[in-house]
């Protein structure tokens, strides 16, 4: 396990340094508002030459599901802070206990990490969901009545651990996995909605918040494929409620940082919370390139507890795709381009906005996301998807 890097003595008005537990995409795009800010990152990252090892230098290889490691890379920081939302609850209150600001803590983020705990604080909270109800044998699912969605209380992120079930038989698998991992099922209702979309606030310690607009966003085999930016043809008042019910979520579960509910818009107009994630999240990208201030940058403000940006959009639509990996050819070699796309990409549109995560292709696997800005939404839409196509490896060399 290689040694932290020896951070120098701080100076007169050193900025504290920033814990941030996990190496992926996130953590990585931290990095970029935190050098312009002046504030030091120390890294946990799960192995040499992940995503968010590649831009900082103070780091730890160590599994985040030991408290040791967790101690030591926090060790002399101010704030810890998380790409993702697996480290185990205990450890979290172990750290808090040690004087470590633990933002979100531990008592919030629970909220994230185990969605029955989530369901139950949100009724209590009378914020509108789905009817769900945990369950642990089949006559159980049967009883709250096929078909209905199947998801791991715990652990599941990109459509991994949800399972479409309408009958007997198709509960089989999920049964399996929640044996065999020690989870339980949660049965929710299958939605009859119109589309999904997402609210996005950042809350800080003293208790700040701003919101940013609520944005469309499709998925594709549970992975967030584009996200609209605001949402087109929202009722103004809807988009309002949206919003409302994200910052109540926030204060009332004490959260610190980037607070993303996913939610349904149904067809008779209303909205459903689907997800909760505490941490910057895909639905957030456009921000980069389309709102004052980044969610990135928000969550480092509100985790040191600054004053929070301006979370208003610079252009009247931002249009986010991701890059994924296509699947292999024939020879065993991954579709895309990566950097061999920016040549055509950047000639084609040179106010494209292209953020590529220093990961190897892999079929399915997020390796970047497109920006495409401006007045016009078909535009926009047509720029990023191209660009985005383009870097898949989906359009052919002759394509203009």
């Amino acid at each position: 396990m290689p040694e932290l890097a020896s951070p120098s003595a701080p100076g007169p008005g050193a900025a504290p340094r920033v814990a941030v537990i996990g190496g992926g995409q996130l953590a990585r795009m931290m990095a970029e508002p935190a050098a312009a800010m002046g504030v030091p990152l120390r890294l946990l990252a799960e192995a040499d030459g992940v995503s968010a090892a590649q831009v900082v230098p103070d780091q730890l290889v160590g599994d985040y599901r030991d408290l040791d490691v967790l101690r030591e890379v926090t060790g002399g920081c101010a704030v810890v802070t998380f790409d993702h939302e697996h480290v185990p609850t205990e450890h979290l209150r172990s750290l808090a206990a040690d004087g470590v600001a633990v933002r979100p803590g531990p008592e919030a983020l629970v909220h994230a990490q185990d969605k029955a705990v989530m369901r139950e604080r949100l009724a209590a909270l009378d914020v509108p969901c789905p009817r769900n109800a945990v369950v642990t044998d089949v006559d159980e699912v049967a009883a709250f009545g096929f078909p209905c969605v199947l998801k791991t209380t715990r652990g599941g992120y990109d459509g991994k651990g949800v399972w479409f079930v309408r009958s007997a038989e198709d509960c089989a698998e999920p049964f399996a996995v929640a044996r065999d991992t020690g989870v339980r099922l949660l049965a929710e209702e299958l939605v009859d909605f119109r589309r999904e979309l997402s609210a996005l606030v950042a809350r800080s310690p003293s208790g700040q918040a701003a919101a940013y607009p609520v944005v469309w966003s499709t998925q594709r085999d549970g992975i967030c494929h584009e996200v609209v930016a605001p949402a087109p043809d929202l009722d103004p008042d809807l988009a309002a409620h949206a919003q409302q019910v994200a910052l109540r979520i926030a204060g009332a579960l004490d959260v610190t940082g980037v607070l993303a509910v996913e939610l349904f818009e149904t067809t008779d107009g209303r909205i459903l919370v689907n997800e909760l994630a505490m941490r910057p999240h895909n639905t957030g990208h456009w921000t980069q390139d389309g709102a004052v201030t980044s969610q990135f940058e928000n969550h480092l403000r509100a985790v040191l507890d600054l004053p929070l940006g301006s979370p208003a959009p610079r252009a009247r639509w931002t249009v986010m795709v991701n890059i994924l990996g296509g699947p292999d050819r024939p020879d065993g070699t991954p579709v895309g381009r990566l950097y061999d796309g920016y040549p055509h990409a950047l000639a084609r549109d040179a106010r494209l906005r292209v953020h590529l995560y220093g990961k190897e292709l892999r079929p399915g696997r997020k390796v970047g996301h497109v920006n495409a800005y401006g007045d016009d939404l078909e535009d926009c839409l047509e720029r990023a998807r191209h660009a985005a196509a383009w870097f898949r490896g989906d359009l052919g060399d002759e394509s203009e």
